[in-house]
């Protein structure tokens, strides 16, 4: 293939992070010091009066590298070949062993031509062949990618290892011997069944295999077929120990893909491919900067602070500023000690946090000329160098302040134990992690931790050299800004954008009109206001940016606020997580269908033995407290009328006085007993008897002082009482 390109062919293949024009070209040669290469860079062969320079792609960023070997490459079968270098005729095994052999070699053959064209380490290189290798990129022939359908980083690695320690018969293996994937589970119902399984052990990782198999004869019934010796067959749904056994392997082969869906940030931390040295094209200072914030592990005595750092990616020097609350006021100060130390830098790549996306924050950066080069949500990857240099000061400098209170969650509650139940019983915060330290001596202790020992540590990305050395031993220029200028553009704007309208009386802000002589009325200006004098702002052209002058409030001059106005925050933008295959449209069907309680259930239901039940034979149970109870919930009888009181009053009366028949077994009693249908006038009188008895200290049945307790209690007994006492009774 061809590997040396002029400058206007370069241009001409259209690659990425490649300018499409021949000065374009030309421009990033001399930016990278493409020329410099000996190796690389020579003159260009048959060009008259030495004209010309031609470059191998092996200089073109990462980027088009990738791409450019992914055009060229192509996986077709190599020739086999023996130790001696001789032809390689005799092979012992089947046909289907020398042609799983074949389609290795040929993916081996093609990874080596791949890898030798980057400058990518072996983990990288094996990482991104694989991913263009499945998802189609590369031109592979038809018999290759029926043998080898997919491929993985593994798979690859362990094939280099092989054919390096026992030749290319070492890559032979025939596949209808094996039997991995066959079982029941696997391939019942066309795979279905395990799709399925699939994705309930990664959407609900603690399911039993009882509730799986339940979950499975909901889907599928309580039969599945199967393929036997080329012929479906049906059969009954395997017991819970196959379940059991086909779980647990699930979970060993696939658990890289298992924990990517189950717990995406685990999976990021501990699986997801990182790349090293992708930034190494980055060779010179305040060429590319990187921003981020955190809480710092250390309690002060007002509270957490937030700590945001900014590293150079070129020397990693490194800068922490400390804030109380995050905010882009936070992150104007830390580029304004980052600026005045280092210099301009021409991209800072930023978090997509509300104080790094701020409008204030933006303003500024393009005030200054920077590029802003803002990462995706949850993809704290893209920035993992100053992630690394964050967790560097947590872990070797936070853990020897005072007031340290652990990295996480854990390490909180094991300090906290160091002490007694009886030391933590009333104790606040500062005295059970020795608070003692204020926001300013935290600023301190950092700054000291970076220029005496972070700064002077050797790191691998520099060769074993310093951050200080490297940024001492670069000759490249900076580019400076003046103090005064710089603190003028880090003024914060009046209001939400900064924008007002001159009018006769001057620019209005906050109520108070602020005189501008240079500007007359009808313009637009964008009004910074002075942070150290409430009365002064500086107005700028809102169409050039040039300045107009200042803007004064007779007022307010003199005046110096206490506070000033804090810049508004936009709002972080939602994100997506990426679409995961089949497992992940199973999960969205098992969310948006019915609740995995009712599956089951309703396979209970279909367990259930089918007997009809007899009725049974039922009597009233009844007690005095039963009755007083269905008496409290007997709907009212409607209110008497005035007029009629007297006649209910009469009729009750001689109710009352008629002859009573004691109960057979209570001759003796006067009290009326419990009957089925009880009058007002009844229960009442029976009521006035007890009463009576219970004055004149005669002894009565339990029974019948719990129904009269609860009787005095209720309305009707009230209501009796009262037309009595009003009618005389």
């Amino acid at each position: 293939m061809k590997e040396w390109f002029t400058a206007r062919e370069i241009a001409e293949l259209g690659l990425p992070a490649v300018p499409g024009t021949k000065r374009g070209v030309q421009a990033l040669a001399d930016r990278e010091n493409w020329t410099t290469h000996p190796f690389l860079a020579r003159d260009r062969k048959g060009a008259e009066g030495g004209g010309g320079r031609e470059y191998h792609f092996r200089l073109f960023p990462t980027e088009a590298q990738l791409e450019f070997t992914r055009r060229v490459l192509a996986v077709r079968k190599e020739v086999v070949r023996a130790d001696n270098g001789d032809v390689q005729i005799t092979f012992k095994g089947s046909d289907s062993a020398r042609r799983e052999r074949d389609a290795r070699l040929a993916i081996l053959a093609v990874f080596e031509q791949f890898r030798s064209g980057l400058s990518l380490g072996l983990a990288s290189s094996l990482q991104i062949f694989c991913d263009r290798y499945n998802v189609g990129s590369l031109p592979v022939e038809d018999w290759i990618r029926e043998t080898v359908p997919h491929l993985s980083k593994r798979s690859l690695q362990r094939w280099r290892s092989a054919k390096r320690s026992g030749g290319a018969d070492r890559l032979a293996v025939d596949r209808s011997a094996a039997r991995k994937g066959k079982g029941v589970l696997d391939s019942a119902n066309g795979g279905t069944v395990r799709a399925l399984i699939f994705a309930l052990v990664a959407h609900q990782p603690h399911l039993s295999a009882d509730h799986v198999r339940t979950l499975c004869r909901d889907e599928f019934g309580d039969t599945i077929t199967i393929d036997r010796r080329g012929r479906s067959v049906t059969v009954d749904m395997p017991p819970i120990r196959t379940f059991q056994h086909f779980i647990k392997r699930l979970k060993e082969t696939e658990k890289v893909a298992l924990t990517k869906l189950s717990n995406p940030d685990h999976y990021r931390s501990t699986m997801a491919p990182a790349g090293v040295g992708a930034l190494r094209h980055i060779r010179e200072p305040n060429a590319l900067w990187q921003i981020d914030a955190s809480p710092v592990d250390a309690l002060c005595t007002d509270g957490r602070h937030a700590i945001y750092a900014c590293i150079d990616i070129a020397t990693r020097r490194t800068l922490f500023y400390i804030s109380k609350t995050p905010r882009a006021a936070a992150v104007a100060m830390l580029l304004r000690r980052a600026i005045l130390a280092w210099g301009v830098p021409d991209v800072i790549k930023t978090d997509n946090g509300p104080d790094f996306v701020a409008r204030d924050t933006k303003r500024l950066f393009a005030a200054l000329d920077i590029e802003m080069d803002v990462s995706d949500a949850y993809s704290p990857q893209q920035k993992g160098h100053v992630e690394r240099v964050i967790k560097t000061f947590q872990h070797d400098c936070a853990t020897l302040l005072p007031g340290f209170v652990g990295h996480s969650v854990a390490d909180r509650k094991a300090i906290e134990d160091r002490k007694t139940f009886a030391d933590r019983l009333g104790a606040d915060t500062a005295e059970l992690f020795g608070v003692s330290m204020t926001g300013p001596e935290l600023q301190r202790y950092v700054d000291e931790w970076v220029e005496l020992r972070y700064q002077h540590r050797p790191h691998a990305g520099l060769k074993g050299k310093t951050p200080a050395e490297a940024a001492t031993a670069s000759t490249a220029s900076i580019r400076t800004v003046d103090p005064r200028a710089l603190d003028v553009l880090l003024m914060p704007v009046a209001g939400q954008d900064g924008l007002r309208t001159v009018t006769k009386t001057g620019i209005r802000i906050d109520h108070f009109h602020y005189v501008i002589n240079a500007a007359l009325p009808g313009a637009q200006v964008l009004a910074r206001m002075d942070p150290n004098d409430a009365g002064r702002a500086v107005a700028f052209d809102a169409g050039d940016g040039s300045y107009l002058g200042e803007a004064i409030c007779a007022e307010l001059a003199g005046i110096h606020p206490s506070t000033l106005l804090a810049a508004k925050r936009e709002a972080q933008a939602e994100t997506l997580n990426a679409a995961t295959r089949q497992a992940r449209s199973k999960i969205r069907e098992i969310t948006k269908g019915r609740p995995l309680i009712e599956r089951v259930h309703e396979v209970a239901r279909r367990d259930l033995p089918n007997v009809l039940a007899l009725p049974k034979r039922e009597e009233r149970h009844e007690t005095p407290a039963i009755a007083a109870a269905l008496d409290a919930v007997t709907p009212a009888e409607a209110p008497v009328q005035p007029e009629r009181a007297a006649e209910l009053l009469e009729e009750m009366r001689k109710e009352m006085n008629a002859p009573t028949v004691p109960a057979p077994d209570t001759a003796a009693s006067a009290v009326t007993p419990i009957r089925r249908q009880e009058t007002p006038q009844l229960r009442f009188r029976r009521a006035l008897d007890l009463e009576q008895r219970i004055a004149a200290g005669e002894s009565v049945d339990t029974a019948d002082a719990v129904w009269l307790g609860g009787y005095q209690a209720g309305p009707e007994y009230r209501a009796l009482s009262a037309m009595q006492e009003d009618f005389g009774g």
